[in-house]
C-alpha cells in the first residue's frame, strides 16, 4: 500500500520561495504520475503541477506557471514542488496525489488521482 507524505510548507512572506517534498512510501513509485493540488479556504481544491511518471512531461496551472517547478526523485522516492516569488494568494494547504491509471501523461482533474497525502499548510503573508 502506497502512502504520500508532504512536507515543507509554513508561513513566507511576499516574493519567497518554499520547497514542497512528498514522500511516497512502496517500491512502485517510479510507476506512477505525481500532481499537486492546493485548496484555499471556502475554494474548490485545484490542479497546481503535474509530472508523468518518466519525469518527462510536466504540467502547471496558470496561475504558477514561471513560478513553480515540479521534479521528482525516483530514487529517493520523493516528488517535489519548487516555488518562488510566492503571493498571498497562493495561501492553502498544498496536497500531493499520485495516478495510478495514466503515469504516462499528466492529468489535471482531482478524479484522476487514487491516493492523495494529508496536506501541507503554505501561508504568504503580504
Amino acid at each position: 500500500q502506497v502512502q504520500l507524505e508532504e512536507s515543507g510548507g509554513g508561513l513566507v512572506q511576499a516574493g519567497g520561495s518554499l520547497r514542497l517534498s512528498c514522500v511516497a512510501s512502496g517500491r512502485t513509485f517510479s510507476y506512477y504520475g505525481f500532481g499537486w493540488f492546493r485548496q484555499a479556504p471556502g475554494k474548490e481544491r485545484e490542479f497546481v503541477a503535474g509530472i508523468s511518471r518518466s519525469g518527462a512531461i510536466t504540467t502547471y496551472a496558470d496561475s504558477v506557471k514561471g513560478r513553480s517547478t515540479i521534479s521528482r526523485d525516483n530514487v529517493k522516492n520523493t516528488v517535489y514542488l519548487q516555488m518562488s516569488s510566492l503571493k498571498p494568494e497562493d495561501t492553502a494547504v498544498y496536497y500531493c496525489a499520485a495516478d495510478f491509471q495514466a503515469p504516462s501523461r499528466v492529468r489535471q482533474g482531482r478524479s484522476d488521482y487514487e491516493l492523495w497525502g494529508q496536506g501541507t499548510q503554505v501561508t504568504v503573508s503580504s
